[in-house]
C-alpha cells in the first residue's frame, strides 16, 4: 500500500510516516518504481508508535519500546521500568504547572486590571529589564 493508505490506516499524517522512516523507527519496502510500499506489519507497528507517543514517550524511548515489542525474549520489567520513568515525569510536569499556575494566580489577583498601565504580570514577565524607550521618555 501507499503511504496515503498507510496514513488512513494508522491515523498518522504522511509527514509523521516519512519521519519515523528518515529517523528508523519503520522500513517499507520499495516498489518497482521507488514509491514505498507499505505493508500490514509497517502499520502494525506505525499504530504501536503513534500509542507509544501519545502515552508521552519520546521518539527514542518508542524506539526501545519497539524493540522491546518484537524480542521474544524481554523481560517485562524492562517496559514497566521505562513506564515507571515516565510516570515520574509526568508527576514532575504536572507539579512543575500546578507552580506556574499558583505563580501566574498571584500575578492575577495583584494585577488591578483598570484601565491604568501599572501591570505586575507585565513586569514579572520582564523580569525587572530596563524601561522600554517608550517609558524612558515618560520619566
Amino acid at each position: 500500500m501507499n503511504i496515503g493508505e498507510a496514513s488512513r490506516r494508522s491515523g498518522l499524517p504522511p509527514k509523521t510516516i516519512r519521519y519515523y522512516e528518515e529517523v528508523g523507527l519503520v522500513r517499507p519496502a520499495r516498489a518497482q518504481n521507488g514509491y514505498r510500499d507499505y505493508r500490514e506489519r509497517d502499520v502494525h507497528m506505525l499504530r504501536f508508535l503513534q500509542r507509544s507517543r501519545s502515552l508521552g514517550f519520546s521518539i527514542e524511548e518508542a524506539r526501545k519500546l519497539l524493540a522491546l515489542y518484537a524480542d521474544d525474549r524481554r523481560h517485562s520489567e524492562d517496559v514497566r521500568a521505562m513506564a515507571h520513568r515516565r510516570i515520574a515525569e509526568i508527576d514532575r510536569k504536572i507539579e512543575e504547572l500546578r507552580s506556574l499556575k499558583r505563580a501566574l494566580g498571584v500575578l492575577a489577583e495583584q494585577c488591578p486590571g483598570d484601565g491604568g498601565p501599572d501591570c505586575p504580570i507585565l513586569d514579572e514577565i520582564a523580569g525587572g529589564a530596563l524601561p522600554l524607550p517608550s517609558e524612558e521618555k515618560r520619566v
